[in-house]
């Protein structure tokens, strides 16, 4: 029998729905840019990080760790946890994104930073999720 993607290690999956959640986020940054070109740098980034967070959760919840729902108090304390380890990994990837647009005031620089950010902090919170999340998780 052939294995699969979805048959990998959780690590291999989890960096597969990290690069979803990235492109997720910088997506949901680049429609917020066009749509409100008036708004603030933070808007955007504020907005990607909520679309790239709930998209994450979700897909590390259902495939990356295949953690069955348990109850409403269970899943509140997973989204929970992972809301605040998310915040400290957020931290990383906003000083990456923000300190790459000061350094070259550029969007693309912006974005760079972004994917440097993001992918450090994805790294933490890979292990963060794996030890506290998704301890019940069927992998």
């Amino acid at each position: 029998m052939k294995a699969g993607i979805s048959d990998g290690h959780p690590f291999v999956r989890y960096a597969i729905s990290a690069v979803v959640s990235v492109v997720a986020n910088l997506v949901a940054q680049q429609f917020t840019v066009v749509g409100m070109p008036a708004a603030p740098l933070m808007a955007s980034i504020i907005v990607g990080t909520i679309v790239g967070f709930i998209v994450k959760y979700v897909i590390d919840k259902t495939w990356t760790f295949r953690e069955a729902y348990t109850t409403h108090k269970g899943e509140a304390r997973r989204i929970t946890l992972s809301g605040l380890f998310s915040v400290l990994t957020t931290l990383i990837f906003w000083a990456f994104e923000l300190g790459f647009y000061a350094v070259w005031q550029t969007d693309f620089a912006k974005y760079t930073g972004a994917v440097v950010g993001l992918s450090i902090g994805y790294i933490i919170k890979f292990w963060l999720d794996r030890r506290h999340v998704f301890r019940e998780a069927t992998v």
